[in-house]
């Protein structure tokens, strides 16, 4: 027995002496050294049983019982080097998921294998098509594991016969077609009493859950994020060794969801330990058979349209449970103490989620091991000095936003160095931001949007190194725009100092915020020029961005081979298009710079327009002056353009015209004159874009240019009407007798040469008819093809 993990030995080669122990059944180089410094002896060692190469690459073995190639990186197209394998006779566990292998790459010497294998690892591969047939010949096999590929089609009924098959994992692909096909035909032989775990979740089955009955030694059932619907009454009421139901992410339309219904008295025959039942239909009580399952661990019942009280025996629940989840419902009244409820002993502790209720009263203290926590979007009110009380707190989300929560911002930060977010925005804090939320190292996201706050910023913030997102704006702070923002928060996307009283000039140290792709400064007194190295915003050059949304995500383990996966998306009040909306799902594609409102003069450096990312520029309501440089056309992506309410002058750039995709447009109340560049784009717009700017002309303002003038001019005697009259009436005239001249030389030299030539007319009438019928066959299809567009 020999572990070697997680050594790589310098960069050596793997020592030989591996390859001379000629009794070594266990041997384990996870994360370690690639193939070809694998020492050759080793290559040709026969009584190897275990051999772990997870994150490593391979050697050239013939025989093994178990082989973990996990995570190897293993070439993608015609692995030679496992051909050279001879795994017909020995092989029982195999182990190939995450390696990115196509199934041209697994499929050809895979079904070689031993029948005798039990255990069978292809996930997280590339997998293509519908299952194949060869695996029925796999008549041994009690552990199939497919998930985390692109597979097609139906569940086979080959699988259904499998009698050994324990686990059959086939999540996270393009499986389809109705459910009840899928359990006819695994119902229809000798799995039925064996299969104990069946992940069917992240496809697209459809239809209702049937009986299940059958399924005696079901243990865990995983259907969530599919297109079930339907009722679910009894079906489940057979199933006697159910632990783990996941149901959630089944509801497309709220009048084609997965509904439970329940009989009021019904005691289910199972204990669960992990039960999701999010966006299923199951209000507006609680579901009182929910008080005989007191082994929970897992309890996820958002979005199921409760509107009631939490009973009192919903409580006796939660000593086991490592995730609550009740938020989006309707749940009124107030939480008992929450940290006498949970258990904070147990590994991961307890995390929480009750966000969008209606609960009220004072926010009681929390569990003591809770590394999420979210309470926002309720009526909760009072201070948060229960923070405070809580010496070494393990906390990764906390969330308190959007309540009726007053007085001071805690100082009580030093033991909080696990937080990742915290979010207290729209309360009602007041006072100061305290010196030690500086000791947050590890905080990603700290949003105070819209509280009383007010003070200077304090320089502890600079230890914040890791922050992602900060989000000041709507309070009271005061003071100079820090410089140590722009030098210490390198790492920053969001920065909204909106609707502030910050003053003084913008720093030219915020132009080593490389990532940024928001930032607002509007609504404040700052004074002076644009910095010019603004085209340093790097993030603010891409044009596209891979991730539509800015989250962060945490596993925590709570069992063995047990955990629970935490992800939050950073939600942001953004003013666009005159209002003032959330952003969150979609904050990621934003590219924002909005330092609107201010004192700010001078002219647009040219420099950013170099920021053809940029999707919105708002600099209105300053006092910038010079003309509007014709390089705007450069910002391709901007979908919302505000200058209104400075002091341009010039006339507005024709290369405005060429933004396709403006939205939004105001060049309003400055001193711009001249013509409005022709083009549909401007031309589209209210009038009110133009409004204030008295010199300038032509649509859509019904002040028209002077060569757009098409009245005669003033000042004009008779005689010239009068000799404009003769003329019109010579030109009259001989358009009248051309008109004659040329109709009769070309009817007859046109006519008169098909009635004379046989051939030329024949062949001329053939083309006309094959012209009319052309036109008709293309008036005809396109008409078809518009009622089926309509139909749809």
């Amino acid at each position: 027995h020999l572990d070697l993990s997680n050594n790589d030995f310098g960069g050596s080669p793997v020592p030989e002496f591996i390859g001379s122990l000629s009794k070594l059944r266990y041997l384990s180089l996870s994360c370690g050294g690639p193939l070809e410094l694998l020492p050759r002896k080793f290559r040709n060692h026969s009584e190897l049983e275990y051999l772990n190469l997870e994150n490593s690459l391979v050697a050239k073995l013939h025989s093994l019982k178990l082989l973990v190639l996990c995570s190897c990186a293993l070439p993608p197209v015609n692995p030679s080097f496992i051909w050279h394998f001879n795994l017909s006779a020995s092989i029982e566990t195999f182990d190939l998921s995450d390696n990115n292998l196509p199934s041209s790459s697994i499929y050809p010497w895979l079904f070689n294998l031993s029948r005798n294998i039990l255990y069978l690892n292809l996930g997280s591969n590339s997998l293509r098509g519908s299952i194949p047939k060869a695996f029925q010949h796999m008549v041994s096999l009690k552990s199939l594991y497919l998930c985390d590929s692109e597979l097609e089609g139906g569940i086979p009924k080959f699988f259904g016969n499998m009698c050994s098959l324990k686990e059959l994992g086939l999540s996270d692909n393009k499986l389809s077609g109705q459910f009840s096909q899928v359990i006819q035909n695994l119902s229809c032989g000798c799995v039925v009493n064996s299969l104990e775990v069946l992940y069917l979740h992240d496809n697209d089955f459809t239809g209702p859950v049937p009986h299940l009955g059958g399924f005696s030694s079901l243990e865990e059932l995983q259907l969530d994020v599919n297109r079930l619907n339907g009722t679910i009454d009894k079906s489940l009421s057979q199933s006697s060794k159910l632990e783990s139901l996941p149901l959630d992410g089944n509801s497309f339309t709220a009048d084609n969801s997965l509904t439970l219904k329940l009989s009021h008295n019904w005691v289910p025959p199972f204990q669960l330990k992990w039960l999701s039942l999010a966006s299923c239909k199951m209000g507006p009580h609680f579901p009182k058979w929910l008080q005989t399952q007191n082994q929970l661990v897992h309890l996820d019942i958002s979005n199921v349209g409760i509107s009631d009280t939490i009973p009192d025996w919903f409580w006796d629940l939660s000593s086991k449970l490592s995730y609550l989840n009740l938020s989006n419902n309707h749940i009124k009244g107030k939480l008992p103490d929450l940290s006498l409820r949970f258990d904070g002993t147990h590994i991961g502790g307890t995390s929480i989620d009750i966000n969008s209720n209606h609960f009220e009263g004072l926010i009681p203290p929390p569990p003591s091991n809770s590394p999420f926590l979210n309470l926002s979007k309720n009526k909760f009110s009072g201070s948060v000095t229960f923070l405070c009380s809580i010496n070494e707190n393990t906390w990764n989300f906390l969330d308190l936003s959007s309540n009726l929560l007053s007085g001071g911002l805690p100082d009580c930060w030093l033991h909080s160095d696990s937080l990742f977010v915290l979010n207290l925005a729209n309360n009602r804090f007041s006072g100061k931001i305290p010196d030690s939320m500086g000791f947050l190292n590890n905080i990603r996201t700290l949003n105070l949007h819209n509280n009383r706050l007010t003070g200077e910023l304090p320089s502890s913030l600079r230890n914040c190194s890791h922050l992602r997102v900060l989000d000041l704006g709507k309070n009271a702070f005061f003071g100079e725009i820090p410089t140590w923002i722009g030098q210490s928060l390198q790492n920053l996307i969001v920065l909204s100092l909106k609707s502030n009283k910050f003053h003084g000039n913008i720093p030219y140290q915020l132009c080593h915020l490389g990532f940024i792709q928001v930032l607002d400064l509007s609504l404040n007194i700052i004074l002076g020029k644009i910095p010019k190295c603004f085209n340093n915003f790097s993030a603010m050059t891409y044009e596209r961005c891979s991730n539509p949304a800015i989250g962060f995500a945490k596993s925590i383990l709570v069992a063995p081979r047990t955990g629970n996966y935490y992800k939050y998306l950073v939600n942001l009040l953004l003013t666009w298009k005159g209002s003032e909306n959330e952003y969150k799902s979609t904050l990621g594609l934003v590219r924002c710079l909005d330092l609107s409102s201010n004192k700010l003069d001078g002219a647009i450096p040219e420099e950013i327009m170099d920021l053809v990312g940029l999707i919105a520029l708002n600099l209105s309501r300053n006092n910038l002056t010079g003309p509007i440089t014709p390089k705007i056309g450069e910002l391709t992506s901007l979908d919302f353009l505000d200058l209104s309410r400075n002091l341009f002058s010039g006339s507005i750039p024709s290369s405005l015209s060429q933004l396709s995709g403006l939205g939004v447009l105001d060049l309003s109340y400055n001193n711009l004159s001249g013509k409005i560049p022709l083009g549909t784009q401007l031309q589209s717009f209210n009038a009110s874009v133009y409004a204030g700017n008295l010199e300038l002309c032509g649509l859509p303002l019904a002040n028209m240019c002077l060569d757009e003038e098409s009245t005669p001019s003033p000042g004009t005697d008779d005689d010239s009407n009068t000799l404009e009259d003769e003329d019109d009436q010579f030109i009259t005239l001989g358009f009248y007798v051309s008109s004659i001249l040329g109709f009769f030389v070309g009817f007859w030299g046109v006519c008169g040469t098909l009635m004379l030539n046989r051939s030329w007319s024949y062949g001329y009438f053939n083309f006309l008819t094959g012209m009319k019928y052309w036109v008709y066959v293309i008036w005809a299809v396109n008409i078809a093809k518009l009622q089926r567009k309509f139909r749809n």
